[in-house]
């Protein structure tokens, strides 16, 4: 599924966070959002989810303005996955996944095979199938991140936000959940501190500033030493991977 966003505009009160954003997002492709903190990274995710309402502007989800689609149909549609998720709860890594067949069941519908069968796909999705019977508390951050995502794809969602989902995690698990992410049959729309990490796994890159959309493009367009320069306020040499067409950013620690 494509998603459109046109002239979005969103602030709390006299603040503007989100201004005049427009952007496209091509069916299949992983589309990162990078900025300083406060560049309205999050708040753009959440309007193009439609868990926020702009002030104006639109979004459309394969042609079709979200706004005038109920939520539970679009939970059908689009699922988010927040930076992280706590629970003192006593619940198994199932229970946590099934959570994510709830836009699909009527309030008075048991389980089915294909809730079940679902949530088993998931679960295998994000090689988390052996760990269904665990206790949520006994995993580790990696762990508990594959499981945020396998409950997002207990929807069946045909798009997925991603707010910075290797955030507080190692490199080896950062690299493991967006290569992760990257290879589902989804479009994505994830947003990432880590600039080189976006050069990795996103197909085209959004340099937000300030609510603004100050570049877009593919990594290489995008992460020059001037947008570097000016938007995040370093200093960096841009060089390619030894084996592969993204660039990588070495800054200068002066």
């Amino acid at each position: 599924m494509s998603v459109v966003a046109k002239n979005l505009i969103w602030g709390v009160k006299r603040r503007t966070i989100v201004s005049d954003v427009s952007l496209t997002v091509a069916p299949g492709e992983t589309l990162g959002l990078i900025g300083p903190n406060g560049s309205g990274k999050s708040s753009l995710l959440r309007l193009l989810a439609g868990l926020k309402r702009p002030m104006s502007g639109q979004v459309e989800i394969n042609g079709q303005d979200i706004a005038q689609v109920p939520r539970k149909a679009l939970s059908r549609q689009v699922a988010f996955v927040q930076q992280s998720v706590a629970t003192d709860t006593n619940v198994t890594v199932a229970d946590v996944v099934r959570l994510g067949r709830t836009p699909h069941r009527s309030a008075l519908a048991g389980w089915s095979e294909g809730d079940e069968a679902a949530v088993a796909h998931a679960l295998d999705r994000v090689d988390m199938a052996s760990r269904r019977k665990q206790a949520w508390q006994t995993l580790s951050g990696g762990e508990r991140q594959r499981v945020h995502i396998a409950r997002a794809l207990a929807q069946s969602p045909q798009v997925m936000f991603l707010d910075e989902p290797t955030n507080h995690l190692d490199i080896h698990h950062q690299i493991e959940i967006l290569r992760m992410v990257r290879d589902l049959d989804l479009t994505s729309v994830v947003a990432l501190h880590d600039l080189n990490l976006a050069a990795m796994f996103c197909n085209r890159i959004v340099v937000l500033e300030a609510g603004a959309v100050r570049a877009c493009g593919t990594p290489e367009e995008v992460l020059t030493q001037k947008t570097l320069r000016e938007v995040f306020r370093v200093t960096a040499q841009i060089v390619g991977m030894p084996g592969a067409d993204r660039p990588h950013i070495r800054f200068s620690p002066e």
